[in-house]
């Protein structure tokens, strides 16, 4: 993402420097120097129609290719990973639920929700591959990470997914990046990517505190709420 992020803006200021330099050109080249001059009048100019009509697909079809390679190695499904993480996203805050792993050995799930007065953690482990699967109960919220240069839409009645490796130890911010509501603004989370023994811990901490289980919300965030669909809408977790 980094390097499709920083090809994207080196590419556009090319592009950028170019244009403005051909407009100074044209604007210093053939300025009016006598009152009464007149510019040559042509009807069309094939050379200059040909390269402002092809040059503009040359750059869609570069940026379209390297974006679709970089997305098919960042939305690899098939690719290995050591835990899960099923992220929830509901007015006004996160659930994060922990798959599989107590901690201590177990395969009981654990999960931290916060509200909008006190925003969750996302604990990770460093150098071990993620899976994070993404739902939401209500409307659709975005989840970013700007340090990751990277965000996924977490969309009512439909599963996204996203597996990744933190590679450096530190707290990073994430927050909500779709408007959703009232209190959008205070869907904060903070990422904290720890090493292998901290993080087990810190599932151990869940453990004990009573925080066992999945928590998806509604219907199990399989349902858009409001929606008239016939069906009970289910209870809350």
């Amino acid at each position: 993402m980094r390097d499709l992020w920083i090809g994207a803006w080196l590419a556009a200021g090319a592009v950028g420097v170019l244009v403005w330099g051909l407009i100074i050109f044209a604007v210093a080249r053939y300025r009016r120097r006598r009152d009464d001059e007149v510019p040559v009048q042509v009807r069309y100019n094939l050379p200059i129609e040909a390269l402002y009509t092809i040059a503009p697909f040359v750059v869609i079809f570069v940026f379209f290719y390297h974006t679709v390679v970089a997305q098919t190695d960042i939305l690899n499904e098939d690719a290995d990973y050591n835990h899960e993480v099923l992220v929830v996203g509901q007015q006004w805050s996160w659930t994060f639920n922990y798959l599989g792993e107590d901690g201590e050995g177990g395969t009981n799930d654990v999960y931290e929700a916060g509200t909008v007065a006190e925003p969750p953690r996302l604990v990770l482990p460093v150098d071990e591959p993620v899976k994070f699967r993404f739902r939401s109960p209500d409307v659709i919220h975005s989840f970013w990470i700007p340090a990751y240069y990277f965000k996924m839409d977490v969309v009512p009645g439909r599963e996204n997914t996203w597996i990744t490796t933190p590679t450096e130890t530190g707290t990073f911010n994430g927050r909500c990046a779709e408007l959703c509501g009232l209190s959008h603004s205070r869907m904060l989370f903070d990422v904290e990517v720890v090493e292998r023994a901290e993080y087990e811990r810190y599932l151990a901490d869940l453990e004990e505190q009573g925080n066992t289980g999945v928590a998806v919300g509604s219907n199990e965030a399989d349902d858009i709420v409001g929606l008239e669909t016939g069906e009970d809408e289910g209870t809350e977790e």
